[in-house]
């Protein structure tokens, strides 16, 4: 099944029709177990009365053991011999024996060997008791004038004045349990098919209800996808349930997609742009230089293909970190790479002064490449804004490495601190291309971070310049190692 409405209204119908099930047996076991003690203590009624004739010495001839219609009553001796039955009763089952002709002779009881009151001088003859215990159960058949029927039969002991004990099993009818029970039964029967489709209707009604604004936003969807129009958001229900929510994380999905499509469109452009101008530039000296050769300006050739290939390398970094590209697992020194990379700007216009502070671990977990480049365009973008000097400090923060980078120029602007990290920004927008670079270096610099699970962030210098401070994680120790 293909439809969740189908599989809901199934769903519903098996498990309501399992508990019916289930629910319905308990009922009619319960309902069994009522109606049979009820005929369980009728029965015992019966058998405690003959029980107590037999105790008073009434003869076995004098008996009337019970109704022979709805009581059923067999006595047997202690040798399990019947003394005597019910009248009509033809057949018995259930109470040990299934004899229904008394023995003859049978010993009767009465007041033994005739013997008057007078004779005894006074003597009290032992009088006969019924057992108290509780009776013992159980279920049989007997046929009373030509009519079998099933009956709970109930046994009691009874003791005559001649200590002979006798067990009286008295039967009641069990028609009404049952009668009852097939009643109930039947009626469950009836009623289990009709409210099964009354369940599998109202949640079939339920669930197309509830699932007709998650039809809505398919709709919307399928519609966005074939306009491509990433500004539509789906329709929101009122109600604050799960399908709300889905839709509002859709539409939140939604304009992230279109925030990220407008970036990338705006990325493809301004790298077009950026492009450009090295392009046109060395196309036009090398044009230049074809027709007269005298003119050529290599120097000016060679700087625009630097600066071409060095605004291909952020691209291409650019574009592998958006891809989720994730940094390696290399133990990384960073005061050593520091001062490596400080090391090779000695010839530069302003030599940065470098202090390292090692009063802890400087290693962290990363790709050496990927750091270094970080250092490299923060040193760059130091001394580009810098008048006379460049600081660099290195030192550990509790558990990580910290890499403050500062320089003595005019500050970044605090309204300006999150938006100089976009790409392709430039705060001195009259600065030239040449000087000022293609505004890629900071955004790499904090998504190389951001992958190493550290931050990059900007403020104000002690001299009043730009501070940028790189936090990364330092790196554990390993297991066993001084």
């Amino acid at each position: 099944m293909r439809s969740v409405r189908a599989r809901a209204a199934l769903g519903a119908t098996l498990v309501v029709a399992v508990a019916l099930t289930v629910a319905g047996l308990a009922v009619l076991a319960v309902l069994r177990g009522n109606l049979t003690d009820r005929a369980g203590l009728e029965a015992e009624v019966a058998a405690r009365e003959v029980a107590g004739e037999l105790a008073l010495g009434t003869a076995y001839a004098e008996l009337e053991p019970g109704d022979e219609d709805t009581h059923p009553v067999q006595v047997t001796d202690e040798a399990g011999r019947v003394v005597a039955v019910s009248k009509d009763l033809e057949a018995i089952s259930g109470t040990g024996t299934s004899g229904v002709v008394p023995v003859s002779p049978a010993p009767a009881p009465g007041p033994g060997d005739g013997d008057d009151d007078d004779d005894d001088g006074g003597h009290d003859p032992a009088r006969g008791e019924v057992s108290t215990d509780a009776p013992d159960f159980a279920n049989g058949t007997a046929t009373v004038d030509g009519e079998t029927a099933d009956y709970r039969f109930a046994s009691v002991e009874a003791t005559t004045e001649q200590d002979i004990t006798l067990t009286v099993h008295a039967g009641a009818p069990l028609a009404a349990e049952q009668e009852a029970v097939n009643t109930v039964r039947t009626s469950m029967l009836t009623g289990l098919p009709l409210m099964l489709l009354v369940v599998a209707g109202v949640t079939w009604l339920v669930t197309r209800r509830a699932l007709r604004p998650v039809e809505g936003i398919r709709r919307e969807l399928a519609a966005i996808t074939a306009s491509e129009d990433l500004g539509r958001r789906v329709p929101e229900p009122g109600s604050r349930d799960e399908i709300a929510r889905l839709a509002r994380t859709t539409n939140e999905t939604l304009t992230v997609l279109e925030a990220s499509v407008d970036r990338q469109r705006r990325f493809v452009a301004d790298a077009s742009h950026e492009l450009r101008s090295p392009i046109a530039s060395l196309r036009t000296q090398l044009e230049v230089g074809a027709a007269h050769p005298e003119l050529l300006d290599v120097p000016g050739a060679v700087a625009d293909t630097v600066r071409l290939q060095a605004l291909a390398a952020d691209l291409l970094l650019l574009a592998r970190l958006d891809a989720g590209e994730r940094p390696g697992l290399t133990p990384v020194d960073l005061g050593a790479l520091v001062r490596e990379e400080v090391s090779q700007r000695a010839a530069d216009r302003i030599p940065p002064e470098v202090s390292v502070a090692a009063a802890g671990p400087l290693e962290v977990t990363g790709s050496r490449g990927q750091l270094a480049r970080v250092v490299g365009n923060l040193l760059d973008n130091a001394e580009r804004h810098a008048a006379r000097s460049v600081g660099v400090c290195v030192r550990a923060d509790g558990g990580d490495v910290l890499v403050e980078v500062t320089d003595d120029g005019s500050g970044v602007p605090e309204a300006e601190h999150d938006r100089i990290f976009e790409r392709f920004v430039r705060l001195d927008d009259a600065r030239s291309r040449d000087d000022g670079g293609a505004g890629l270096g900071l955004a790499i610099a904090r998504d190389v971070a951001s992958r190493h699970g550290g931050t990059l962030t900007v403020g104000t210098a002690p001299g009043g310049g730009a501070l940028f401070t790189l936090r990364l994680p330092g790196r554990e120790p390993a297991a066993g190692r001084g």
